[in-house]
């Protein structure tokens, strides 16, 4: 990707800078519109941030580090930490904060956008680790309630391991839905008739 559709890319770009009014937050809010950025400046830190964003540079110090809860969330937003030192400490709350990349006062021109677009890069490889362990555990959990079905099949209808799954499929194929959902669909109706019968037991 060339630097003008980099840049290109970032216009538009919806940015929240929770810092105080001083010459730091000015430099940073002029910076970021002169790459194209739709910037809101928001202090003190907010309990929650002004959705919708892309990306939030944060003021991280002593004062603050406890006072952002939405620091923690997962969003999908990239984190920018403005620190004023580097130090054992703050270098904790660093890390702790969950950010993406970082910003060291006093804030320079030359290094915002090098920020924002590192933090933009990691965020999305994150977001991408994200969503293939949550289809890996779909995966898994399919998986599981298909081999929980085929074992209820073969026990009710004396049935091959390869007889019930084949029957899970082919009912999957009928009606055009996941083979996930058609095992849900058997584990949940044995659930149901078990159920009944344990009712009707204690009625007699």
């Amino acid at each position: 990707m060339s630097a003008s559709q980099l840049i290109q890319n970032l216009r538009n770009m919806r940015v929240a800078v929770v810092h105080p009014r001083d010459q730091d937050g000015d430099d940073l809010v002029r910076q970021l519109q002169r790459i194209g950025c739709q910037v809101q400046m928001v202090w003190p830190p907010p309990p929650q941030l002004p959705l919708p964003l892309d990306a939030v540079f944060f003021l991280l110090d002593r004062d603050t580090k406890s006072s952002m809860p939405w620091r923690m969330a997962d969003l999908q937003i990239a984190h920018i930490a403005i620190v004023d030192y580097e130090n054992p400490t703050v270098l904790k709350a660093l890390l702790d904060s969950s950010a993406h990349g970082v910003l060291v006062r006093p804030i320079r021109a030359s290094g915002v956008l090098s920020s924002l677009v590192l933090a933009l890069s990691q965020r999305g490889y994150e977001g991408r680790l994200l969503a293939k362990i949550s289809k890996l555990e779909d995966t898994l959990r399919t998986r599981r309630e298909v081999e929980k079905a085929t074992r209820l099949l073969m026990g009710l209808r004396n049935l091959s391991e390869d007889e019930a799954y084949q029957f899970i499929r082919k009912q999957a194929t009928a009606k055009r839905v996941q083979i996930g959902t058609v095992a849900t669909s058997i584990i949940n109706a044995h659930a149901m008739l078990k159920e009944l019968d344990r009712e009707g037991e204690a009625e007699k």
